[in-house]
């Protein structure tokens, strides 16, 4: 079966940045390499862990839906601190200052459900 997993969650920014990451900001968890000049082009999220059981896992294309400018399709390649739950992070330009976000909708299209018969 073939369904649209859809969940809320709040949506931030972050920049590939020392502070905002580790010692290797143009790295993600997913070992995939930014662009420093550009990182914003990639259309990259990182997700709390807690949604990575949901599906939300690296090379995850979602729909992004409440961000404003930001919404549309972003791919999972990062990862946020176990801190944080129910989130995502934008990876974007440092010229993009600040943005949060509550309720926004991701979903995850072609989420497929394995039910017993």
């Amino acid at each position: 079966m073939i369904k649209l997993l859809t969940i809320l969650v709040t949506a931030t920014i972050y920049h590939a940045v020392p502070e905002q990451t580790d010692n290797t900001p143009f790295i993600t968890a997913s070992n995939s390499i930014i662009n420093a000049d550009n990182p914003q082009g990639h259309r990259w999220i990182a997700v709390s862990r807690d949604l990575e059981k949901l599906g939300y896992t690296f090379g995850v294309k979602v729909c992004v839906d409440g961000a404003g400018d930001l919404d549309g399709i972003w791919t999972v390649q990062d990862r946020m601190n176990k801190r944080f739950k129910n989130r995502i992070d934008f990876l974007v330009n440092k010229e993009l200052k600040g943005g949060k976000w509550n309720k926004v909708k991701l979903s995850i299209e072609n989420w497929t459900v394995t039910t017993a018969l």
